[in-house]
């Protein structure tokens, strides 16, 4: 009898550049674009273009060690890989338990589908259609990476149709000559600290391209896809979100959209058919497209954190066919509906994810200080090796970002939300310091030098 796959070396690579966007592009896209518009334009005004652009430009700041260490070698359980190598084994435990805490995010999604779907079909069961549409994806993720990312690409198709439409139907009624002007008050109400404000609020809207590191064990080339599709996803909706927000606060009277959901304008803009084509192929198709690469991407480090024995390597296995990780799966899907039954808000959520998300990605920054030592010929033959100074510099740079960040979100956040996360941290590192004392967790190498 065949010994059953269950290694992240047994996934099939077949992710170009092409999939990678379709993912990337979904997964920045979510429901944040319709909701958080109206926010940037109540703080700053017709200059929410410009926030959206410095928001981006924040993002970016965070997706440097990701570019970096990247463009230097495939890690098959991504940021756990990641960790585990250059901050150690007892930090790649406590991740492993962490990971599984954080990505409850999926549950999010689910939410707000079923808050938009609602919308257009009053009266159906807001838990039902969350459970509905979260079992959807669930079962397209099990029949293998190409059929998801198929849907994926159409998906992502018809919502950036949707998006354009948007630009193409909303520029020419806007008065591009006085837009700039602050001859009324209306640009960049609040000055410049208007304008920060606005950038850190819309970093929910922008961030999301770093999800295709997860899939970096099916990837086709990702020393030179991933960095790539990084950077290139990003800016290209950052283009497009700019001339959303020129028609969405160029249109109407500010009184009429500001703290307004984007559906404002699209009303006055579209026609009938349109604008219901701009509600599905927009708002729902975006949040089908963000919880679709998330599926897909958070299954296949939790396969590693398994194969390392951080967990029971028994959930590592993969559909001998689709080759997927059909019980860790079944496992997410089970951890996806309990808090949708349990009556979880997504305000929750999104504070209890965005806060150990922070300290994950400012570990990873300080530790991406050591790749050019302890790799120095990859690091030398990588698309973005540059002099130690400009490297240190970014990192910093990157760092001070995050730092930001994560004051700005700590400084909303209850007390209780702080205190769920710290007793996390100190439970994961306990978790992480038994199991390697009892033998059970024996990390492996599962990062790859040449791919």
């Amino acid at each position: 009898m065949a010994d059953k796959l269950a290694s992240t070396k047994d996934l099939k690579r077949v992710l170009g550049r092409k999939e990678l966007m379709g993912l990337a592009i979904g997964s920045i896209i979510g429901s944040g674009i319709m909701v958080q518009m109206g926010t940037g334009i109540e703080l700053t005004g017709r200059s929410a273009n410009i926030a959206f652009l410095l928001s981006t430009f924040f993002t970016l700041c965070n997706l440097i060690p990701m570019i970096f260490v990247s463009s230097c070698m495939r890690f098959r359980g991504a940021d756990y890989s990641q960790i585990g190598l250059f901050a150690g084994e007892r930090f790649a435990g406590a991740y492993a338990v962490i990971y599984v805490f954080k990505n409850i995010s999926v549950t999010m999604f689910a939410l707000s589908f079923a808050d938009y779907f609602l919308s257009l079909f009053p009266g159906l069961n807001h838990t039902a259609v969350a459970i509905g549409i979260a079992t959807f994806f669930f079962v397209l993720n099990f029949f293998g990476v190409n059929v998801m990312a198929k849907v994926q690409n159409l998906l992502v198709f018809v919502l950036m149709l949707a998006l354009l439409l948007f630009v193409v139907f909303g520029l020419p009624r806007v008065d591009l000559i006085h837009y700039f002007s602050n001859a009324d008050g209306q640009f960049m109400t609040d000055g410049i600290p208007g304008v920060l404000s606005a950038a850190a609020t819309l970093g929910f809207a922008t961030g999301g391209a770093n999800l295709i590191f997860g899939v970096s064990a099916e990837c086709k080339n990702p020393k030179k896809d991933i960095p790539f599709v990084l950077i290139a996803s990003t800016l290209s909706v950052a283009v497009l979100y700019g001339l959303m927000a020129t028609v969405a606060a160029g249109v109407l009277p500010m009184e009429q959209v500001a703290g307004k959901s984007l559906t404002v304008v699209a009303s006055a803009i579209f026609p009938k058919p349109l604008y219901y084509f701009f509600i599905v192929g927009g708002a729902l198709f975006a949040i089908a497209t963000t919880l679709n690469g998330k599926l897909a991407s958070i299954t296949k480090p939790l396969m590693q954190m398994c194969e390392d024995g951080w967990f029971p390597k028994s959930l590592a296995e993969l559909h001998p066919k689709y080759r997927t990780p059909w019980k860790i799966l079944i496992l997410y899907y089970v951890v996806t509906v309990l808090p949708i039954l349990g009556g979880f808000s997504i305000s929750q959520i999104t504070t209890i994810v965005l806060l150990i998300g922070y300290c994950i990605t400012l570990l990873n920054t300080i530790m991406c200080f050591k790749l050019p030592k302890m790799f120095p010929e990859q690091w030398e033959k990588s698309n973005f090796h540059m002099p130690k100074l400009a490297f240190s510099a970014l990192l910093i740079l990157s760092i001070c970002v995050t730092i930001v960040q994560f004051y700005a979100k700590l400084r909303t956040s209850t007390w209780s939300i702080v205190a769920l996360n710290i007793v996390t941290i100190i439970g994961a590192f306990i978790y992480a310091t038994y199991r390697s004392k009892s033998g059970k967790a024996k990390p492996t190498i599962s990062y790859e030098l040449e791919t």
